[in-house]
């Protein structure tokens, strides 16, 4: 299996504005990044996941991820 470098989650991830407090969503559903990220620090696995919720792919899991890893990338630096 390749890897790409980031895997792009344009189309997966969604905001809109009167869904859920206009948090970064999976596909326009009311699961939510924060959602996904949670459950992985949990201890949960992406079988498990998408077991509890079928409507999800291990492709939104993945978007999930390449999201939160652009936004950390993102993020600035602030020095007192």
């Amino acid at each position: 299996m390749s890897y790409t470098r980031s895997m792009g989650y344009a189309g997966i991830i969604t905001i809109e504005p009167g869904k859920r407090d206009g948090k970064p969503c999976i596909r326009g559903l009311r699961v939510t990044v924060y959602d996904v990220l949670e459950y992985l620090a949990s201890g949960m696995t992406h079988t498990q996941i998408l077991q509890d919720f079928p409507y999800l792919t291990e492709d939104d899991l993945r978007a999930c991820l390449a999201f939160a890893a652009d936004k950390e990338r993102n993020i600035e630096i602030l020095t007192a």
